[in-house]
């Protein structure tokens, strides 16, 4: 029995209506931008495998350091003891985060970064005496799947069934364009009216919601505004860390920085799963304590794992080679032209990019969702072509790993050209 047919007998896949799916092909190997499957074919990954492998896969630099770090320590509780891995991590991320931060916590996840991040801004303020507890966020966010990240997240079919178990969150409009004016008096309304604990924030870009942008300078007034009224500024890096918004951190590109950060995907690379959670030295001294009862009470059995650790550095030591960041500004630059060329297309609704994210909005006739009918019909075309491409509904994007050749990206342009004129129909 080949694996898809052992996979619908045992498995339950994420993000999935396991009724309506049908045999998921089997991936038996995968290495830069290329997935190889069980059937002989082989697919361009163009989303970078959800956004994680931004160096591509199989990386020699990754399986040299994970290789060399497993013959030494696998795995150690890290409450109560420390190991080098996770202090190289930290010592090697700390000083690239925006707004100096002085301590790292780890997690398991981008979800449980968001969890810790939370947790830190609510508890900074009960271990200061003061009750700050409300969150401000964005409409239609996404901070991750469990129940603290879905909390400030939007409200949608994805976390119908939890809602009443939510806490409270004040969410503001996203301040695309046209939204500006709107979101700033939603915003100057709740720091009038109440005292926030926090905001947290999907910089310049929302991933999930269909790559929805919005300008740097209304991200920087946005926190100005919030850090005024003593609001403390969370920024959700998970998916716009590591280099997507063309700097290293979305943060990068505003004067205003961040008091506590969520680091996870891109960050090992896409070998491992790891979450970090960065904050500023006076809300790590607001735990420090002794009083046991200040303390972060949070943790993960895999807590600083030491291979996702050594990952974490390869990742990091390969954003230090000169040629990382020539690739990531030769992508950035790809995809502004594929704007330039294609914006005012007949099916495309919009075409944007912000670094190395573009995002292709299909015309249907519809509002934009996530369950719009044209997703299916777009997945099997591009597999067709031999692109793993993942729509956001009606939303195309291209995520590609920092490896990427020009000659693969303009597979995947002209893929989504053979789109952009003729009637969807006769093409889907």
């Amino acid at each position: 029995m080949n694996i898809s047919d052992r996979d619908q007998a045992t498995i339950w896949h994420p993000f999935t209506q396991m009724k309506l799916q049908g045999k998921l092909p089997a991936v038996v190997g995968a290495e830069g931008t290329k997935i190889f499957l069980e059937d002989g074919s082989v697919l361009l990954d163009m989303i970078s495998s959800w956004w994680v492998n931004v160096h591509g896969h199989a990386h020699p630099h990754s399986i040299e350091r994970i290789t060399e770090q497993v013959k030494k320590l696998d795995q150690v509780i890290f409450a109560g003891f420390t190991h080098e891995p996770a202090v190289v991590v930290a010592e090697k991320l700390l000083p690239l985060l925006p707004g100096n931060p002085s301590r790292l916590f780890f997690s398991d996840n981008g979800s449980t970064a968001v969890e810790v991040a939370l947790k830190m801004a609510i508890q900074y303020f009960h271990n200061k005496g003061k009750a700050r507890t409300r969150i401000i966020a964005f409409e239609n966010a996404y901070h991750g799947d469990t129940f603290g990240a879905m909390a400030v997240g939007g409200r949608s079919v994805f976390n119908t069934a939890f809602e009443s178990l939510f806490f409270e969150v004040d969410h503001i409009p996203v301040p695309v364009q046209g939204r500006e004016q709107e979101c700033l008096e939603v915003l100057d309304s709740l720091l009038r009216s109440q005292e926030p604990a926090a905001i947290i924030l999907e910089p310049l870009v929302q991933g999930s919601a269909g790559m929805v942008m919005y300008a740097p300078e209304m991200l920087n007034e946005i926190v100005k505004r919030c850090r005024e009224k003593g609001v403390l500024i969370i920024a959700d890096e998970v998916f716009t860390g590591m280099g997507r918004t063309g700097k290293l951190f979305a943060f990068d590109h505003i004067a205003e920085k961040p008091d506590i950060i969520c680091v996870s995907k891109g960050i090992t690379g896409g070998f491992l799963p790891l979450g970090l959670t960065a904050c500023k030295a006076f809300i790590y001294d607001a735990f420090y304590s002794d009083d046991k009862m200040k303390a972060l009470y949070h943790g993960h059995s895999y807590t600083a794992n030491p291979l996702a650790c050594a990952a974490a550095i390869a990742s990091l030591e390969l954003f230090e080679h000169p040629a990382t960041q020539a690739s990531i500004e030769r992508i950035t630059q790809k995809h502004k032209a594929f704007v330039k060329q294609y914006s005012g297309s007949p099916n495309f609704r919009a075409v944007r990019s912000t670094g190395t994210i573009l995002a292709i909005e299909f015309e249907t006739g519809n509002s934009t969702s996530y369950f719009n009918d044209l997703r299916d019909k777009l997945y099997a075309y591009f597999i067709k072509k031999g692109l793993l491409m993942r729509p956001l509904g009606n939303v195309v994007y291209v995520l590609p790993p920092y490896c990427v050749t020009d000659d693969e990206l303009e597979i995947a342009y002209q893929a989504i050209a053979g789109l952009s004129h003729q009637p969807l129909t006769s093409l889907l």
